[in-house]
Formats: C-alpha cells, sequence, structure tokens
C-alpha cells in the first residue's frame, strides 16, 4: 500500500467530525481556512459557526460592515485575515458576479489567500490536483522521508511543495490533503508523536534513526520587539470615556483607548510629563491611578507589548462622547478585551 493510500484509509477511520467536512461549498471551506490560519481548531470551530450563523453566504459577508467583522472576529489575533476575508468577500460579489473561484490560479488572486489555502479549496471542493503544504504537512514529510532542509526557507517551501505534489492521489485531490494534515494534526504531532501505532512507523526515516524530536528543521526565529503601551483609561464625571480607532499597525480599525508608547516602562510622574499626556486634558482637575500592579505582558509573533493601564478620572468634556456602557459594543484587541473584563465598574453590562 502506498503513501497516500494508507494515509486516506488511516483518514478515513479516525478523521475528527469537523463541521466544515460535511461539505464541499467553497465560501464555507474558505471561511474555515481563513479562520484556521494561526488558529487551533477547538478555538476557530466557535468562531466558524458565528460567521456562519452570522454570514450564511459569501453575499451576506459582503454586505456587512467592517466592524461587524471585527467585532464578530475579536480573539482571534491576527485582524488583518478579518480584514482580507471582507475585501475577497467584497471582490468576489462586484468583480466576479458572485461566482467564487474554482481554481488555484483564480483562488491565489484572492487578498490574503496563498498558495496553501488555494490548494486546500481547489482540491477539496473541485477535486484539482494541488498539493496542500502547511505546518501539519511540513512535519509529517519531513520525518518520513528524513529531510533536514529547513521548511521556512525558499529551497525548504519549493523542495516540500514540489514532494507533496509528487505523492499526491490526483484522483482524490481533496481526501489526500485532509488527510496529510489530520495525519499530522492528531498522530505525528510537533510533540509527543504517537510512533508507536503509526501505520507508516516501518519505513518513517525520522523513527529508524531517531530524529524525530529533530525534525522539522527551522532556521533561527526572528528577534522579538520589545514595545511598552501606557492606555489612559479615562472615566469623566458624566461616566464617559474616550476611545479612538487604530489606522495602522497589526491593529488597524479596531478601538482602543488614548495609547502613549514609550521607549521603556514609566512611572506615573513620567506619564505626566508626556506630551500626549497634556495634549489629552488641556483643562481640569485629574486623578491618576496604575490600574494593573505589574506590567501586562502581551506576547504577539513578532513582538512583545509591556502594558499598564492609567485610570485618569475628570471632569465632564465635550471631546469625551463614549458613555461606558456602550464601550463593549466596539470591536477592540485581545488586549484590551481582557482589560475590559478585568475593569469591573458599575457603568459595565
Amino acid at each position: 500500500m502506498n503513501f497516500s493510500n494508507q494515509l486516506i484509509s488511516w483518514y478515513l477511520q479516525n478523521k475528527r467530525n469537523l463541521p466544515w467536512r460535511s461539505t464541499i461549498n467553497p465560501y464555507k471551506i474558505w471561511l474555515s481556512e481563513i479562520i484556521l490560519q494561526q488558529t487551533r481548531v477547538d478555538q476557530g470551530t466557535e468562531y466558524y459557526y458565528k460567521f456562519i450563523e452570522n454570514f450564511p453566504t459569501v453575499n451576506d459577508l459582503a454586505l456587512a460592515s467592517e466592524e461587524q467583522i471585527l467585532k464578530l472576529w475579536q480573539g482571534l489575533g491576527y485582524y488583518s485575515r478579518a480584514r482580507n476575508l471582507h475585501f475577497s468577500a467584497k471582490y468576489i460579489m462586484n468583480e466576479l458576479y458572485g461566482e467564487f473561484p474554482k481554481t488555484y490560479n483564480e483562488l491565489i488572486k484572492l487578498k490574503g489567500v496563498g498558495d496553501y489555502t488555494a490548494s486546500a479549496v481547489a482540491s477539496i471542493c473541485f477535486n484539482k490536483a494541488t498539493a496542500v503544504v502547511d505546518g501539519n504537512v511540513y512535519r509529517v514529510l519531513a520525518r518520513y522521508f528524513g529531510i533536514h532542509t529547513p521548511t521556512n526557507t525558499t529551497k525548504g517551501i519549493k523542495e516540500f511543495k514540489q514532494l507533496a505534489q509528487q505523492l499526491l492521489d490526483t484522483k482524490n485531490s481533496g481526501t489526500h490533503n485532509q488527510a496529510i494534515m489530520e495525519f499530522g494534526a492528531l498522530m505525528c504531532k510537533p510533540k509527543n508523536p504517537i510512533c508507536s501505532n503509526c501505520p507508516l512507523n516501518d519505513s518513517c526515516v525520522a523513527l529508524s534513526e531517531k530524529r524525530v524530536n529533530e525534525l522539522p528543521v527551522k532556521e533561527n526565529k526572528i528577534k522579538i520587539k520589545k514595545r511598552y503601551f501606557n492606555y489612559i483609561v479615562i472615566e469623566t464625571e458624566d461616566n464617559n470615556t474616550k476611545i479612538v480607532k487604530r489606522e495602522k499597525g497589526i491593529w488597524k480599525n479596531l478601538y482602543e483607548f488614548p495609547l502613549i508608547e514609550t521607549e521603556s516602562l514609566i512611572d506615573e510622574k513620567q506619564l505626566i510629563e508626556q506630551q500626549e499626556f497634556n495634549t489629552l486634558f488641556k483643562t481640569g482637575n485629574i486623578t491618576v491611578k496604575l490600574f494593573n500592579d505589574s506590567v501586562v505582558i502581551h506576547k504577539l509573533s513578532h513582538q512583545h507589548i509591556y502594558t499598564k493601564f492609567w485610570i485618569v478620572k475628570t471632569q465632564i468634556l465635550t471631546d469625551y462622547t463614549v458613555h461606558w456602557k456602550t464601550v463593549k459594543k466596539y470591536p477592540v484587541s485581545t488586549l484590551i478585551h481582557n482589560f475590559l473584563n478585568q475593569y469591573k465598574t458599575n457603568y459595565f453590562f
């Protein structure tokens, strides 16, 4: 029994019962694949259900406001995925007249769709013979064939894609692709793979050479950047506050409290000396108190954000018109969302 047949046989007996596995609707498969980028299946499933309930078709998604989509996406992170999803839905409806792309070359033109997603949708929905390569596939192929080429290099990406394409069962492309991904997720796991019960264990190079934990290989990780955020959480006498829409960066178009970014951690005295702080409070008396006793460290893939939330109470000011009761209606980052859940005041809920 060859490599593909063994994987498919294992898959048909062991696959998880996931909601997007019961359909070949390209909108639903595309949606699930975008959600599952950088997201665990158990977390992503909840969001998949929410999106299907609120936007059952690509047209419904296209007609939604970006704010609605970002609010529904809240907590998933990597918000550019949601913005690209919305952009592509509008593109499909307006430029393709509602006709979902069917081929790899058409799918990859969608904003936010790369080689993996285009291959997944094309093969699962339309049985196009194009192999998927994701983290699970890299791991299975690297271990089984004993490949030491780093997966995050141009050479590695090309080598693994070519190998995956050679191994593909072209008559059952969608099933083959789902099988190898599921095998990597459940059997050939990053840590503690189940080698003893693996149907491929008699021919796995990494297992025979006792190098399972060494593969796949990745080149050195990028340097993590440290950033220091000071959020100014305003409470006015009439229960209003100030939030602003972020215009750029990872949290573009999400809302947040006025932000003062500094080069290092600062104390209250240093905060009050900041020009941005004084611009916020040109008149009136204020009181300042640090909400979190210890710095909140929010870790992202490329940066760690060290955050302090400063509670500032002040008089009624015309610039601050967002009532505290409405704050949670706005789409915000996980960092702000977690703060709001902790910050219990009688203005909320």
